[in-house]
């Protein structure tokens, strides 16, 4: 599935930025390098989450589990171009999906744990999915069964493939005791694997993923990426952490998304490095293993580092000889964090800002020593004049303009909306020409949707003021604030309703649902919850945790409600 245009490629191919290099060419590179280094470990409380026992591959283990998954996918039918819809929890086999996939040139829609039919019936229906690829159960849920009902409604899921968990649906396919072949089945899987190589021409162009973010539009909208859209960020956050070849990294964000995905499995399949997984958060156990792994890097949100600042004793046996960094993001850094964590453990914290569709800033220590400007400002990346030491600055192009007339802004005083350019922006959503217009003008700049602010006494930051699009972020995930109150509005109760965020201390927001109700209706938060779970099958993280009933919801002269009042 091609993604990107014939003259884009051709630019950034002529620019040295895309190859020809593929992500299962760099697993072959890490096996036949490494063969014995560890390479994935499960987390310790698997058992509790999906019933399995937790597994430490290293390299040469997990090249030869994505060559024997490869092979089984292909003889149950998946072939290149196929779009298929997973949702698993973090674990050994994630990746390993992703990387057969990949080597066969189908394409992985990856749905987080938490997804529920309302979730995954999008994705099916936006990709045209012909298979699900799911773990059986994910804590007390029945994601096989899920999946099963789902593939009965979407007439083009052909298959279900479920990894483990008991008993299966009719119709779904043990997908582990599929590999699991005879000698000479697996023999002659192989031989097929690679007359499908010699056949398949998959390259460094071809679609890996389909992942999905939330906006204004009130569905999620799926971005499409290649091989080489992904290689690009390998050796960036390498540079942004100050690590190399063999470093072990702990990712606790699900692998459905674009930040783990970037944080996490480019560095770690660029450097030969470790993953150590984690599932569902639970900071208990993410500090335990941060003590246990001997790890380089992770991400934490910085409510999470507000909270270990004030009991540093919970980080007491880190060894901070390794861990030097960590990153953050999906919310504001202050100073006092940034500033605590140097002074406290000698660890710097790095300020991240992106999106699914490629939005991309750091503030790292090279470019930004001084903890306060760390926190706050972003480096003016590819504005001629500005030289920075991070990579990144070569490969994306910002600008501010004025949110109503378009006209560009050069100088301090002024919030205006961040647009970007360059090979790590998105070619447009999957499937919608229409919102890829309005996301991308002619020149291919994308419209973020987010409202900076020029500073610095050169005029050389970024401060970020602000969102236009109308989203809530909550522990890390963007959820459309129009899709949940679509969502809401639907209830038999509900005359009028409008969905904001309210702070939280850990999560960063929280939903809230303004409601106005029909007369002599009733409703309560725990019914709202259980109908939306019940009846529309939402996922917990978009279900609101607060119901504030009104007469009426505040409005302006042109109807528009008044979210800031509410």
């Amino acid at each position: 599935m091609r993604v990107h245009d014939a003259e884009r490629t051709r630019q950034y191919r002529a620019r040295g930025w895309w190859g020809d290099t593929r992500l299962h060419d760099l697993l072959e590179r890490n096996a036949r390098a490494a063969p014995a280094r560890e390479a994935l470990v499960d987390p310790p409380n698997l058992a509790q989450v999906t019933g399995d026992a937790p597994q430490r591959l290293n390299w040469a283990e997990v090249a030869g589990l994505v060559e024997r998954l490869a092979a089984t996918l292909l003889a149950l039918g998946l072939r290149k171009d196929d779009v298929v819809v997973v949702q698993m929890a973090n674990t050994h086999e994630l990746p390993c999906v992703y990387l057969a996939c990949a080597r066969l040139g189908v394409v992985a829609s990856p749905v987080v744990a938490q997804g529920r039919e309302h979730e995954l019936g999008h994705a099916i229906e936006r990709t045209g999915a012909v298979a699900l690829v799911v773990r059986a159960r994910i804590g007390a849920h029945d994601h096989a069964a899920m999946a099963a009902a789902l593939a009965a409604r979407h007439r083009g899921v052909r298959r279900v493939l479920a990894c483990g968990g008991g008993p299966l649906p009719a119709g779904g396919v043990d997908l582990r005791a599929e590999m699991a072949a005879p000698p000479l089945l697996a023999q002659a899987r192989a031989q097929a694997l690679a007359e499908h190589d010699a056949r398949a021409a998959v390259d460094a162009d071809d679609a890996v993923t389909i992942l999905w973010t939330s906006g204004s539009e009130g569905r999620a909208k799926g971005v499409a990426r290649t091989h080489n859209d992904w290689l690009l960020y390998g050796p960036q956050i390498g540079a942004a952490y100050g690590v190399g070849d063999g470093v072990r990294l702990l990712n606790g964000r699900p692998l459905a998304t674009h930040g783990a995905v970037v944080g996490s499995l480019t560095p770690w399949l660029f450097h030969a490095g470790t993953l150590v997984n984690h599932h569902p958060f639970s900071l208990p156990v993410f500090l335990e293993q941060l003590k246990r792994e001997r790890i380089d890097f992770t991400a934490l949100a910085p409510a999470i580092l507000v909270s270990l600042l004030a009991q540093p004793e919970l980080l007491e046996g880190v060894d901070f000889t390794r861990l030097r960094h960590v990153g953050s993001g999906s919310a504001p850094l202050t100073e006092a964090v940034v500033r605590g964590f140097r002074e406290r453990f000698g660890v710097e914290v790095i300020n991240f800002f992106g999106s699914t569709e490629g939005a991309s800033l750091v503030s790292a220590p090279q470019d930004m020593p001084d903890p306060a400007r760390r926190a706050l400002y972003f480096p003016r990346f590819g504005v001629p004049g500005f030289d920075w030491q991070h990579p990144a600055h070569r490969l994306v192009e910002t600008r501010l303009v004025d949110p109503a007339s378009g006209e560009e802004i050069a100088a301090p005083g002024r919030v205006g909306e961040m647009l970007y350019r360059g090979p790590m922006v998105m070619s447009g959503y999957h499937g919608e020409p229409e919102l890829s217009a309005r996301a991308l003008d002619a020149q291919g700049w994308y419209r973020s949707g987010d409202l900076f602010e020029i500073s610095g006494e050169r005029a050389q930051y970024y401060r970020f003021a602000g969102r236009a699009k109308d989203i809530i972020v909550r522990g890390g995930f963007n959820i459309s604030a129009e899709e949940v109150e679509n969502l809401v509005a639907s209830h038999p109760a509900v005359a009028d309703v409008a969905v904001v965020g309210y702070p939280d201390e850990r999560l960063g927001e929280r939903v809230c649902a303004c409601v106005v109700l029909r007369p002599d209706a009733v409703l309560d938060l725990p019914s709202l919850a259980a109908w939306l779970r019940d009846e529309r099958h939402v996922a917990a993280t978009k279900r609101p945790e607060r119901l504030m009933l009104l007469p009426a919801l505040p409005r302006n002269p042109n109807n528009k409600v008044l979210k800031a009042r509410l």
